[in-house]
């Protein structure tokens, strides 16, 4: 239900934050040679380079920021501040290029923090009741922040729209109660994502593996496709000529029509424990997934009438975070920890780096920041299918590090099971 019961939550409000504009997750590209395919080029919101969402502001990793340091030995990355975290989590960090958001947790409550990008003073946190109990640590999405609102989607399946500026709750829905979504194993990590005047969640109901909500009201507009979640976030893209919602959900991959809400094409995706995790790729008519479990990945190619399976290996078996692509090749990790350069045409790896374990990566202007999931490390590498060249490698936090780095306004930030980081890289 809309509304904020008072008796769950509490707000402290430090100081006034400014909202800004941010840019909104864009369309792939419609070409079908996937050699010439890349990701879009994103608007700039106020001068800033923000990361207002899971997987960046064109939604795919990457961040227009440029002009940043690329000699790590020459000139040290710079730590601005950091901060410890309660929640043995995953959730990961967004912002507007001004305030830095993150949903922890501690006890039974999870904590909405908004820190100064810059300085790390707090500028307020809010907290909600949610799970009492560890399942493989608490928080697994992160925000969205759009027109001076945040919102978050728990891991009991709460979303919460914030008003950014103050901490203060505007409304809440319940994945379960409301909608009659079905929590997988090991509960929610799907993130939240903005589409024009929409919020589009994923709980994975028989009657709605998608809602569409309207972002500023909270009013349902519109359930979408059937059956169960997984754990990736939904990608929106142009396939076919169909402006569509790509979901990866615990038994198969699918595009869904975001005119009629209608499933358009599937293809089955099946692992052991229904865990379908990293988001999905989309490469003009063609989708890359990938999952671990000793899974892997493939290429789904869609027509005009359906989707086939153009081929599947196990050279990336991505646990939960999402590889990119980059003049048309895939750079993503996975189990047993290797950074693979993969061509998407044919499924063979063009090179493979040891040691970044199940750490994810982001990337701007050629270059990726692909985490060590093991240890903390960043390590920066040149987008080049030619071969692995590392630019330099720095380790400003130490232990276990799944969640995906990343880019704004001149900052790599970066956080572990216990800390969060902000490292001047300018």
């Amino acid at each position: 239900m809309a509304g904020l019961p008072n008796p769950m939550f509490s707000v402290v409000v430090f100081s006034v934050l400014c909202s800004c504009t941010v840019s909104k997750t864009g369309d792939a590209s419609s070409s079908t040679d996937l050699a010439n395919s890349t990701h879009p080029a994103p608007a700039v919101a106020e001068g800033k380079w923000p990361w207002p969402c899971w997987r960046g502001p064109s939604g795919d990793g990457f961040s227009p920021m440029t002009g940043f340091n690329k000699n790590w030995s020459a000139k040290a990355p710079r730590m601005l501040w950091q901060a410890p975290l309660t929640d043995h989590g995953w959730g990961g960090p967004a912002s507007d290029g001004r305030t830095l958001f993150l949903v922890d947790h501690s006890g039974s409550q999870d904590v909405v923090h908004a820190w100064d990008l810059g300085s790390g003073k707090v500028k307020w946190e809010t907290k909600y009741e949610d799970a009492p109990n560890d399942n493989q640590g608490f928080t697994r999405s992160t925000p969205a922040i759009d027109g001076g609102n945040l919102y978050t989607v728990s891991r009991l399946g709460k979303v919460i729209c914030f008003d950014a500026g103050t901490g203060s709750i505007k409304w809440q829905h319940d994945f379960v109660a409301d909608y009659g979504g079905q929590r997988p194993t090991w509960d929610y990590a799907v993130s939240p994502i903005i589409d024009g005047n929409k919020l589009i969640l994923a709980p994975g109901a028989e009657d709605g593996a998608i809602v569409i909500l309207d972002k500023k009201s909270g009013k349902l507009i519109a359930k979408a496709g059937t059956g169960p979640a997984s754990y990736a976030t939904p990608v929106i893209a142009t396939i076919q000529g169909v402006r569509q919602y790509v979901l990866f959900q615990a038994k198969k991959i699918a595009g869904i029509s975001i005119a009629s809400g209608k499933e358009l094409w599937s293809a089955p995706w099946l692992t052991g424990p229904d865990v379908n995790a990293a988001s999905p790729v989309v490469i003009g008519n063609s989708v890359f997934v990938a999952s671990g479990y000793g899974h892997g990945c493939g290429l789904v190619d869609v027509g005009p009438t359906g989707a086939q399976i153009r081929w599947q290996n196990r050279v990336i078996q991505a646990h939960f975070n999402a590889p990119i692509l980059y003049k048309g090749y895939i750079y993503g990790t996975g189990d047993p920890g290797k950074l693979t350069c993969l061509d998407p045409n044919t499924g063979k790896a063009v090179w493979q780096q040891d040691g970044f374990e199940k750490g994810g990566l982001c990337a701007a202007d050629g270059l990726a920041f692909v985490a060590n999931g093991s240890n903390g490390e960043v390590a920066l590498v040149k987008l080049d299918s030619s071969s692995y060249q590392e630019l330099g490698r720095i380790s400003p936090i130490h232990g276990r590090c799944w969640s995906p780095p990343i880019l704004v306004d001149g900052k790599l930030v970066i956080r572990t099971i216990d800390t969060i980081a902000v490292i001047d890289i300018s």
